[in-house]
This record gives C-alpha cells, structure tokens and sequence, in this order.
C-alpha cells in the first residue's frame, strides 16, 4: 500500500508546497487586459488581438479567439471549464480531476514535469501555465520561444483569484460567464464571512504533510494562511519564507485546532495517529481532541472556482458552531 501511495504523495506535496508558499516579491496580482483595448470592460465582446499582462509581469498577446487551449496546472482547467470551455481543452496535468470532462484529455503535465514535446504536439493557440515555478520559468520561456502564447497565473488571494477568472473571461471572450461565476463566488465568500465574524479565532495549525520528518504548512502570507483567516481561524504559519515548522514550534504555538490536509492522499493520516506522536500530546489540540482530516484540501490548495467550497470546508471545520 505504502509504494502505491508515495507517488501520488510526493506529487500531491509538490503542489501543495506551491500552493502553501509566499511567492518571493509578491505583490499584488498583475493579471489585467490591457487598459486601452475596449474588451477590458467586462460585458463587452473581446477584440483580437489582446494584449494582457498576466500574473509573472509578462506583456502577453492573444493573435484569435483559442479555439485549442493546454492548462499546465488543474486550477486553470477548472477555471477554464466553468467558462464554458472545456471542449478547447487539448491538453492538461495527470493530476486534473475535475471536471469529469478532462479525464479523457491529453496529459502534457507528468508527475508535476511538463512534456514539451506533448504540449508542441496539440498545437495549442493558448497554454495557461502556473506561477512560482509549479510551471518552471524555463519551460515557459522555451514555450514562448517555440511561438506559443503562453499565458501564466498564480493567483495569492482570493481577489486574485476573482481576478483571473475574469482575466480569463477577457481571454477566451467569455466576459458574462466569468462576471456571473465571480458574483456567485463573492456572495458566498461573503456569508461565511458573516457567519464566523465575532467568533473566538482558534489558533489553527494546518498540517500539508509530514515527510522525512519535517512538518509542511501553510507559510506566512500564504493563500492557505489568508483561507483561514477568513474562514474565522488564527493560522500557526512556518517562517516568512517557509512551508515548513518545527515541532519545539509547532509545540510552543500550542494549536488548540489540527486540521489535516495530508488525509485527503493518505488514509494513515488520522486523528489517532496524530495523537500517537511523540511530543504532540502537550497541544491543546490534541489533549482537547481536537483534531480534524480534510479531506477537501484539493479545494482549499486549488486556487479555482471551487476555492469557495474550500473555504466553507474550512469554516465549517473552525467555526463549527456557527454552522449548526
């Protein structure tokens, strides 16, 4: 069971750190249409060519409407599909499941390793890729330099992430879907909002992962940590620059909530097993039991339209009162 599950462990923690870290220099989300193209302005039908800038800074133009799109990172596909357009889609990431429209689409993303070759041979007119090096730098300049247009997000809050799918409603000339889907997402965002505010904030540790002995979590500033502040908790976070803590830490932070990220990939992960660790008993969290899989980290750690379901998972799992 244990081989079976390392590799699909090791690339959910690859992604899961990406999601987890504080970009270096990040600031806010550059992701715009070009202020002097009329298609900037939401209902309006897009005039090709676009030229946008897109979440690394990048200065990108999109010659035609993409009838042939390749997404480097499930939360673009997911993005893609609720614009209505998932039949363009001629290439995604082995680790894309959902929709169920994709299953059957051309995996150019292996193990968290782009198949240039695979991408070049579904002649795509447009390739989401992913920020933060989830999609290395290097393979988007290769891409760029073999002629196609490459377009990259990496959203770091919900704002941003509103941001792209409307980036990506200019895009692909699906305005109405991505307002509609947007004004949708804010509007539950907003509810939770409303049902956690005013509550006691318990301080709440997120475990990603434990391997080879160190602890993965959110870091600070991270979109995991801002999820939790939203959804009414206090996040204990590794370092400004880190995804990773230690237990004398973790330990001195004293969680009084252990949510468990990892459970979703690995059915060890439990709350007993969390409590059977040396030296994690001294935790409120633990003496409390208080100690929660999540089995809905694929939509806390996808930055897509269903971050919202995440985000009331996370509600739900810090504010349980506030739910009944």
């Amino acid at each position: 069971m244990a081989s079976r599950l390392r590799p699909r462990l090791l690339l959910a923690l690859s992604l899961l750190l990406a999601a987890c870290a504080p970009a270096p220099g990040a600031s806010e989300s550059s992701a715009t249409a070009s202020p002097s193209s009329p298609s900037a302005t939401p209902e309006a039908a897009t005039s090709y060519p676009l030229t946008l800038t897109d979440d690394a800074g990048r200065e990108v133009t999109i010659a035609a409407d993409p009838e042939r799109i390749a997404s480097l990172a499930p939360s673009n596909t997911e993005i893609a599909c609720a614009l209505g357009s998932c039949d363009q889609l001629v290439g995604v990431t082995d680790y894309d499941d959902y929709p169920p429209e994709v299953a059957d689409v051309e995996k150019v993303v292996v193990f968290a390793q782009v198949d240039v070759e695979k991408v070049v041979a579904a002649e795509p007119d447009l390739v989401l890729a992913a920020g933060n090096e989830l999609t290395p730098t290097a393979v988007i300049d290769q891409l760029s330099d073999l002629g196609m247009t490459v377009v990259v997000l990496y959203p770091e809050s919900l704002d941003e992430v509103y941001a792209n799918v409307e980036l990506l409603g200019v895009a692909l000339d699906e305005q109405a879907a991505a307002t509609e889907l947007v004004d949708g997402m804010r509007a539950r965002v907003q509810a939770a909002e409303e049902a956690v505010a005013g509550a006691e904030r318990p301080r709440t540790f997120y475990e990603v992962s434990i391997f080879e002995g160190t602890i993965y979590t959110a870091g600070e500033g991270s979109f995991i940590a801002s999820l939790i502040e939203t959804a009414g908790g206090e996040p204990i976070t590794g370092g400004a620059l880190s995804t990773s803590i230690a237990l004398e830490d973790l330990v001195a932070a004293d969680p009084e909530l252990i949510l468990l990220g990892d459970a979703a990939y690995d059915p060890t992960v439990t709350a007993e097993s969390v409590a059977a660790r040396p030296g994690w008993g001294e935790m409120t969290a633990v003496r409390d039991g208080r100690i929660q899989p999540m089995l809905e980290d694929p939509l806390i750690t996808r930055p897509g339209p269903r971050i919202v379901d995440g985000l009331e998972a996370l509600a739900r799992a810090i504010q349980p009162d506030r739910f009944d």
